[in-house]
């Protein structure tokens, strides 16, 4: 613990859950002001709960970031299922992200099911508002609110910035009063060894898009810092041979 209890600071756990694809990791990013959590447009990219730190003057936010959630048959589906699930009775405050463009679907409903369930106090961000027509938003606004399960319904643009202000201070207003669990300077619980195998990952998933599965996994063999060069050397290790020859080529 760092520091004592001031009378108006807020701190506290933000959970932040919703369907694969729904831009979670990209607001993530956006509140700590850089990259901890990899983005690709292909489901069950975040596979891990990843811990962001935003320190204000008045208020320490610890946000979740945790694998899209969806009905699965495999075991690691499942295992990310339970991640997701887990973050959630973690968090002092929901942040459920819903994608505008799609509007509510089966996956969100159940997503909806069990934030009502866990009678934590819940806000609903409706992510990608600026590629929505007012005319189509304002229905969705009201159909979100007749899910009767969040305090406050926000429509945001994550990787512009839209609307980003309201949502933090909203989140904020809902959290506990307690004291800095961590230093201003640390924004995240990932190492940088953790980091740089994330970041290699991502751009196989970006180069390969769907050829090689996200069964694909990397081993980092050395890091070396020179001057003015970060030398790394790492091993990708994915399924099948096939998969191989496609990450070679």
């Amino acid at each position: 613990m760092v520091g004592s209890i001031a009378p108006s600071f807020q701190s506290g756990y933000v959970g932040l859950i919703g369907k694969p694809n729904v831009g979670k990791s990209t607001l993530l990013n956006y509140f700590i002001g850089r990259k901890i959590s990899i983005t690709s447009h292909w489901p069950q990219t975040t596979r891990s709960r990843i811990l962001g730190i935003l320190t204000r003057p008045d208020a320490q936010v610890m946000f979740i970031d945790s694998p899209g959630w969806h009905r699965t048959s495999h075991a690691l589906g499942r295992q990310l299922l339970s991640i997701a699930k887990g973050v959630v009775e973690e968090a002092d405050v929901v942040l459920t992200m819903l994608d505008a463009v799609t509007g509510i679907t089966l996956e969100d409903r159940r997503v909806f099911e069990h934030v009502q369930r866990s009678q934590r106090p819940a806000i609903l961000a409706l992510n990608k508002a600026d590629a929505v027509n007012k005319s189509r938003l304002l229905p969705l606004l009201q159909a979100c609110v007749a899910v009767g399960c969040f305090a406050e319904y926000v429509p945001i643009s994550a990787l512009r910035g839209d609307n980003m202000d309201r949502l933090l201070g909203e989140l904020i207003r809902r959290l506990p009063t307690g004291p800095k669990w961590f230093g201003a300077e640390q924004q995240t619980d990932q190492s940088t060894d953790q980091l740089i195998r994330e970041f290699i990952r991502e751009q196989v998933l970006r180069v390969t898009r769907d050829e090689v599965p996200h069964a694909v996994a990397v081993l980092l063999d050395e890091v070396v810092q020179r001057p003015a060069v970060l030398l790394i050397r790492a091993t990708i290790l994915v399924a099948r041979p096939g998969q191989k020859a496609i990450l070679i080529g």
